[in-house]
């Protein structure tokens, strides 16, 4: 059944008061409108209401503008004659639009109310990891296993062509031998880009066994994305190279068997003895040279934390970059003052949070290089 005719006129007129409010609603969209409540039922104003959303708006700045001009504009407005009046809309509430059935309750003698929604893994992605539930954990795991890990690139020592750069002899002489000796447009080459290495320290002692769950996801993800540019290691008591058990295709996979692969878990703290290890067995030896480093820890050290000033310094001068991950920076009234922490930042280069879904997001526009 085809959407009657005073009822398109008033959608219509609608998507006019909203391109004077300031969106987007051009003549395509109304079409897709159209074919929405054809679908729906447009008697229903939750129906006719997300149906516009849906159809009308391109971003969520859009949401606000939408939501107060489908409230100014069907306020005493009946294009069919049960069409409820709705009610002004109330502030948003934390509800999940998509799990579960979409629709508003009624009151009788009130009319339908709509009210603004957001969405629960948008809120989810802000919250501090150790405060969470153990489903909403399962559900930051599957987000982080999203995130797209890449590094900042370095010029390697192939050559591709390239617009612009230096003048490519070889081939260039070529081009002239083909028509006959005759100089031609010269040629020209760049160095062929290719990714830095990434070395992840995650430290998996007692103070942070609230994190080392997603951390580890963190590092899954990178390596599942680059499985030979990537290598993960657990810093506590000792040193433990995972990488080869994050590569598991499956997150939960990959996680257990870290664990078992890990002997100090949830143990205690030797940062300066663990990363002396890391670097004379592995990092000294072209892991962390010229790669970008990250630590992620909250610089709890159980003895002397000069020793570890100087390791972090002596593999900041290996490194590209250094980058020091705490879950507490993000928090208020977080100082550095942890022993630890206090005397290796003015060796790292950035000092980023790691709480939260969005701070590992950020982490991921560092090591990639993007602006801050």
């Amino acid at each position: 059944m085809a959407v009657p005719r005073d009822v398109t006129g008033v959608l219509v007129q609608f998507a006019r008061t909203l391109r004077h409010a300031g969106l987007d609603a051009s003549t395509q969209r109304v079409a897709t409108l159209l074919t929405a409540v054809d679908a729906l039922d447009v008697t229903d104003a939750a129906d006719t209401y997300w149906a516009g959303r849906a159809t009308l708006c391109a971003t969520r700045e859009d949401l606000a503008t939408y939501d107060a001009a489908f409230a100014a504009f069907f306020r005493g407005i009946a294009p069919v004659g049960n069409l409820p009046r709705p009610a002004p809309l109330a502030l948003p509430r934390m509800t999940l639009p998509f799990g579960g059935d979409g629709s508003a309750s009624a009151e009788e003698g009130e009319g339908m109310s709509v009210a603004v929604t957001a969405s629960d893994l948008e809120i989810l992605r802000h919250r501090d990891i150790a405060e969470l539930s153990a489903a909403e954990r399962a559900d930051v795991r599957r987000m982080i296993a999203l995130l797209s890990v890449g590094t900042s690139v370095r010029a390697s020592r192939r050559w591709v062509p390239a617009r612009n750069g230096g003048v490519d002899r070889g081939r260039t002489v070529r081009r002239m031998l083909r028509h006959g000796g005759e100089p031609t447009r010269p040629d020209r080459r760049a160095p062929r880009p290719k990714p830095r290495r990434l070395v992840i320290l995650i430290d998996v002692s007692g103070s942070m066994s609230a994190y080392a769950d997603a951390l580890l996801c963190f590092g899954h993800a990178a390596v599942r994305r680059s499985p030979s540019l990537v290598e993960v290691f657990t810093i506590g008591t000792r040193v433990t190279r995972v990488t080869r058990a994050l590569r598991h295709r499956d997150p939960d996979s990959a996680l257990r068997a870290a664990g078992e692969t890990v002997p100090d878990w949830h143990g205690g703290t030797r940062l300066a003895d663990s990363l002396k290890v890391f670097l004379d067995r592995w990092g000294q030896r072209a892991t962390a040279r010229g790669a970008i480093v990250v630590i992620c820890s909250d610089g709890w050290e159980r003895g002397d934390p000069l020793p570890l000033a100087g390791q972090v310094q002596r593999l900041a001068r290996l490194a590209y970059q250094l980058v020091w991950v705490s879950p507490h920076e993000g928090k208020p009234g977080f100082q550095p003052t942890a022993g630890g922490l206090a005397v290796c930042l003015p060796h790292v280069d950035n000092f980023v949070s790691g709480h939260s879904v969005s701070a590992l997001e950020q982490l991921v526009r560092v090591i990639s290089g993007q602006p801050r």
